[in-house]
C-alpha cells in the first residue's frame, strides 16, 4: 500500500474538516472533489474572479448531492483580512489554492498580482498560524527563473523571469518567516505544468491544453508560441491533489520545505499538439491533418521545465500514479462532454 492510498484509508476512518481556497478554480475543485468523496468536510473560500460556478456543479455532479451537503462555500477575496479569519475558525488543515495565475497576465498586471498573490497570503498563512493549523500552499515552478539546470531541483533557484514567478517565490520566503515568528507549519508545493480536466479555455490567459481542445472542436487552427520545441513537465491534477493531502500531514522534519510536484518528463508542444489532435480525432472531431500555426515566443516564459520530485517522495510519500496519456484521456473525453454547457 503507497503512502497516499494509506492516508486515504485513515482519511475515512477519521474524517477533518479541510479549508481550499480558490475552491472554484481548477486544481482547488479537484481537491474539493477528492476531500468529499473521502468523507471530509470541506470549506470552500473563493471569489470567482478566476474560478468558475460550473467547476463546483460539476462537483455535486461527480460526488452526488448527499456528499456536497458536506461542503460549505464561503464567497470572499483573500485580500479581506476578516474573511480569512473567518474561513479558518472551525478547520482543521489549510489547503491555499488561491492565486491570480498566469505569466502574461502578471506582466500586465503586476500590482494585482502581488495583491492576490503577496496580501493575499499573508492574510490566510497569518490566519491559518493563529490556530497552527497544517497550511499547504501552492508555488510554482517558474521561481526557477532563468537557471538553466534540468532537472529542477529544490535548492537551486534562479532570477525570476515575471511578476507572477516573484510573488510565489515571496509566497515561499513568507512562509519560512512565519514558521520562524508564529510556529506555522507551511509545506510549499511548487506545481510544475498543471493538466486535467475543468482547465477553462476561455480568454486571453487560458491554458494551452484547453485552448488547443477548443480550437479542435471548432474547426480552428490552434497556435503555437515559439518553435515548439519549448517542453514542459506536464502534471496530472490528480498527482497534485495527492501531494496536497500528503503534505497536509507532513512530519515534523518536512514541514518548512517548498517541493517540487510534477512527473519528471518533459514533453515538448510539438509533441503535446500531436498526442490532443490525435486524441480529438480518435474521438470523432475533424482535426487529423491540422497543422499549428507558429507565432513569437511569450515574454516572461522560460524554455524547458522538468521536476526532479525525489525530495517530495523521500519527505512526503509522493508517487505520481496519473500517466500524462491517461490524464489527458480523461481531459479530452471531460471536454467533449461539458463544451456545449
Amino acid at each position: 500500500m503507497t503512502p497516499f492510498q494509506e492516508l486515504q484509508q485513515a482519511l475515512r476512518a477519521s474524517p477533518q474538516q479541510w479549508l481550499v481556497t480558490g475552491a472554484g478554480g481548477f486544481i482547488g475543485s479537484h481537491l474539493v472533489e477528492t476531500l468529499l468523496t473521502l468523507g471530509q468536510r470541506v470549506v470552500g473560500l473563493d471569489d470567482f474572479s478566476t474560478g468558475r460556478r460550473s467547476n463546483l456543479w460539476d462537483v455535486k455532479r461527480r460526488v452526488g448531492p448527499q456528499a456536497y451537503e458536506r461542503f460549505h462555500l464561503i464567497e470572499g477575496d483573500i485580500r479581506d483580512e476578516a474573511i480569512c479569519t473567518t474561513a479558518c475558525a472551525e478547520v482543521d488543515r489549510v489547503l491555499h489554492q488561491a492565486a491570480l495565475g498566469s505569466v502574461p497576465r502578471s506582466i500586465e498586471q503586476p500590482q494585482r498580482t502581488h495583491a492576490v498573490n503577496v496580501d493575499g497570503f499573508v492574510n490566510i498563512a497569518l490566519a491559518a498560524s493563529e490556530r497552527q493549523l497544517p497550511f499547504v500552499y501552492a508555488s510554482s515552478s517558474s521561481v526557477y527563473g532563468d537557471h538553466a539546470e534540468l532537472p529542477k531541483r529544490e535548492p537551486a533557484l534562479g532570477d525570476p523571469l515575471s511578476p507572477y514567478a516573484a510573488s510565489k517565490r515571496v509566497d515561499e520566503i513568507y512562509a519560512a518567516a512565519f514558521r520562524t515568528s508564529y510556529g506555522l507549519r507551511a509545506v510549499g508545493l511548487r506545481y510544475f505544468n498543471v493538466v486535467g480536466p475543468r482547465q477553462d479555455p476561455a480568454g486571453a490567459y487560458a491554458a494551452v491544453i484547453p485552448k488547443w481542445l477548443a480550437a479542435f472542436k471548432s474547426g480552428k487552427r490552434p497556435y503555437i508560441n515559439g518553435d515548439g520545441l519549448t517542453s514542459r513537465d506536464f502534471c496530472p491534477v490528480a498527482n497534485v491533489v495527492q501531494a496536497n493531502l500528503l503534505a497536509a500531514y507532513a512530519d515534523d522534519d518536512a514541514v518548512g520545505q517548498a517541493y517540487n510536484v510534477g512527473l519528471n518528463q518533459r514533453t515538448d508542444l510539438n509533441q503535446l499538439f500531436a498526442l490532443l489532435r490525435d486524441g480529438m480525432a480518435a474521438r470523432g472531431v475533424d482535426c487529423a491533418e491540422v497543422q499549428p500555426e507558429y507565432r513569437d515566443f511569450r515574454a516572461g516564459d522560460v524554455r524547458h521545465s522538468d521536476a526532479d520530485v525525489s525530495l517530495a517522495r523521500d519527505r512526503l510519500g509522493y508517487v505520481p500514479e496519473q500517466t500524462l496519456a491517461d490524464c489527458l484521456g480523461e481531459t479530452m473525453d471531460w471536454f467533449l462532454e461539458n463544451e456545449a454547457s
